[in-house]
């Protein structure tokens, strides 16, 4: 569970443990009920007949158990959960359903956009909380590392169903991760 080379190595961090988690349980509730929401609009659009239905509804039930458990982790660690929720909702449903409307190859390509940006995510989590507080998170880092192969496996099936076919792939993947990236900052404080 170490840094990968291409990524920057984390930053000490200026808060205190509680308020580090309670950051970090915020951000990632915000984008695992956006991520929920984003395959909840491509499904709205593709139907249950469509031939990515059932890929998708896979990808949305493991989304399902991530944001399940960080609902138990914000009430079992007294973290606040975003302010934001109600913009996450509509947004996340948007980027998914709008994607779908430019067909199959742009929703992969919404997947493979945030999937990335999320691993990243994850991983420089997971450093911290090893680097910072060590065995004492250690299960949490193990719970985040599980969900990030899991979102590594959403990547990998997008991009197996043509997200870098994709007509406009490099600025379409580039405005979603730059959104989510911005996203992320935001739903850290808010």
């Amino acid at each position: 569970m170490s840094a990968r080379p291409d990524q920057k190595p984390p930053q000490p961090t200026s808060l205190n443990k509680k308020q580090m988690i309670d950051r970090l349980l915020r951000v990632d509730h915000a984008g695992e009920y956006g991520a929920v929401r984003i395959y909840q609009g491509q499904l709205a659009v593709f139907g249950d007949k469509h031939p990515m239905s059932d890929t998708i509804k896979h990808m949305k039930s493991q989304e399902d158990v991530h944001l399940e458990r960080f609902n138990e982790l914000i009430r079992q660690r007294g973290a606040r959960p975003t302010l934001l929720t109600p913009l996450w909702h509509a947004a996340g449903f948007a980027l998914g359903a709008g994607t779908a409307l430019l067909g199959e190859k742009a929703a992969m390509v919404c997947t493979e956009a945030v999937e990335t940006v999320i691993d990243e995510h994850y991983a420089a989590q997971i450093e911290v909380l090893i680097e910072e507080w060590g065995e004492d998170e250690q299960s949490l880092a193990e719970e985040l590392e599980k969900f990030r192969l899991e979102e590594i496996e959403h990547r990998d099936i997008a991009i197996e169903n043509g997200a870098h076919q994709a007509p406009g792939y490099s600025l379409l993947s580039g405005l979603i991760q730059f959104g989510c990236k911005t996203v992320i900052k935001i739903a850290e404080r808010v």
